[in-house]
């Protein structure tokens, strides 16, 4: 099992990934003609990281008893 800092690693690897994607299909957008199939990968790249950052941010905080 990983420990919370491991989690927290790879928490920040998401996160700089995710902006990555961001600014890549930013920047491909500013193309007249851009590769909209190209675009739409990095949309579901960008997504799915997301989704596994979410699951981390709830691995990581501690269990709320209401």
């Amino acid at each position: 099992m990983m420990t919370k800092e491991d989690l927290k690693h790879k928490l920040d690897k998401l996160k700089e990934e995710h902006r990555a994607l961001d600014e890549e299909i930013t920047r491909l957008m500013l193309i007249p003609i851009y590769d909209q199939v190209a675009a739409q990968r990095l949309k579901k790249r960008k997504l799915r990281l997301k989704d596994e950052i979410l699951k981390l941010q709830t691995k990581l905080l501690p269990d709320i008893i209401a």
